[in-house]
């Protein structure tokens, strides 16, 4: 199993220090729609990192619409192209698709017109990603924060549909947890999920709440998981919990 941390690049540091295994950026902090000159600094500061950046998320800005009638698709390839490319240089593999702002259903969008066009964004992006030998995955998102997506069964759902090695999908315990999926989905859709996010309750930091933790472990040792688990939540003091949130989470995976 491998810890990691999203968090800006500029906190790596004190991840690596704190005794992480990666960081996971956003893809947005990489600035694709900027040109080479202004992505060059960008990628100064990621070469400098001192832990590896395995995983990016937050891959779209909100205002860049992939369902409704706003949808420009020639701006949504070019910024996937430069996305995609930024992220292969740097060195990851693995891209988070949540973005619940770009692919939100707008109203009185048809649900046919906004599958069809959801599956157009993923067969783009799924062909771009396999031609980099990047993996996609698809997070599901609680209904607060998107009205399509919200169970791992959904997305394992449009993963099978396309059928393609670069599309997986992320399961998040937070989102889990607010939507009360059952955590034996993690067994259940085991041959899909290649991304885990992490948070405890209220979305705070892992060890600080009521979270189910010793449940959540049993399942993924039983689904022979044995990947990458990124922390997300909502830190009150980043410097001061993210070496006990790190601690929790080894002592719970050794535990059970």
């Amino acid at each position: 199993m491998r810890f990691g941390c999203c968090a800006a690049i500029d906190q790596a540091e004190a991840l690596d220090k704190a005794g992480y295994d990666f960081i996971e950026c956003t893809v947005i902090s990489l600035m694709p729609e900027e040109k080479e000159e202004v992505f060059k600094t960008i990628l100064e500061k990621y070469q400098a990192s001192p832990l590896p950046i395995e995983a990016f998320n937050i891959l779209l800005p909100s205002d860049l619409k992939i369902v409704g009638d706003k949808v420009d698709n020639q701006r949504v390839k070019d910024y996937l192209k430069s996305a995609l490319e930024r992220v292969c240089r740097i060195g990851a593999d693995t891209i988070v698709f949540g973005s619940g702002g770009a692919r939100s259903f707008p109203k009185g969008l048809s649900k046919e017109k906004g599958r069809e066009q959801m599956a157009a964004f993923l067969s783009t992006i799924s062909d771009m990603a396999d031609q980099l030998s990047l993996t996609i995955v698809i997070e599901p998102l609680n209904k607060k924060e998107s009205n399509i997506i919200n169970s791992i069964s959904e997305a394992a759902a449009w993963s099978k549909e396309f059928n393609q090695k670069s599309l997986k999908i992320l399961a998040d315990f937070y989102h889990m947890e607010e939507e009360k999926e059952p955590l034996t989905n993690f067994y259940e859709y085991r041959d899909f999920i290649q991304h885990i996010h992490v948070a405890d309750t209220n979305r705070l930091a892992p060890g600080t709440g009521m979270y189910p933790y010793p449940e959540f472990v049993r399942n993924i040792h039983k689904a022979n998981y044995d990947g990458r688990i990124s922390i997300e939540c909502n830190w009150r003091n980043f410097a001061e919990e993210i070496g006990p949130a790190l601690d929790f989470l080894k002592k719970q995976f050794s535990c059970h």
